[in-house]
């Protein structure tokens, strides 16, 4: 599966990236039903930072922003099962959980998805260090030419002062003895 689509289904909620049952479910080929009575039957293996239930109001604010435009200028939407309603707010699964659900999902299929989602989650992390990065080396730039430019533009200034000055003083009547 390519990795893009994988990374298309990783949200932020609170400033922690998941992944939504339903999406999980999608790239395991299980039902989403099926997929949350596995978890159900080992919910000691999944504590509240691997697994979270979102709340309504994430829910809506995922839902009200749920079409974004990717880096390929394609829009994207979020592929919301038919049958989720208000009543059953989806699971959402932090890097940790997604790992934690090849212990609980024993087929070959999960085990190949769990490490195509975990390469997606580590190249996200890859991709957000090095924006980081070259954030942090735009910023050292700017600071280090800031103070040249400021420079330059105190001379120009100069200049134009000093040129004003010297054009003041051949406006002004000479006085004096005239020959």
């Amino acid at each position: 599966m390519l990795l893009i689509t994988i990374q298309n289904k990783i949200y932020e909620v609170n400033g922690v990236k998941i992944m939504l049952d339903f999406d999980l479910a999608e790239l395991y080929e299980v039902e989403t039903r099926v997929l949350n009575q596995a978890i159900k039957r080992n919910i000691e293996s999944f504590p509240e930072d691997f697994m979270f239930r979102l709340t309504k109001e994430e829910w809506e604010n995922m839902l009200s922003q749920s079409v974004i435009t990717s880096s390929s200028s394609q829009i994207v939407m979020m592929n919301l099962p038919k049958n989720r309603t208000g009543k059953y707010l989806p699971y959402a699964f932090t890097e940790h959980g997604v790992t934690m659900l090849a212990s609980v999902l024993k087929s070959s299929k999960a085990r190949k998805m769990n490490i195509a989602i975990v390469r997606a989650f580590i190249a996200l992390r890859k991709t957000l260090l090095n924006i980081e990065n070259f954030q942090s080396h735009l910023q050292e730039l700017e600071t280090r030419y800031d103070k040249q430019f400021e420079d330059i533009f105190e001379a120009i200034q100069f200049l134009i002062t000093d040129n004003e000055i010297v054009e003041n003083k051949s406006e002004r009547v000479k006085i004096g003895y005239k020959k």
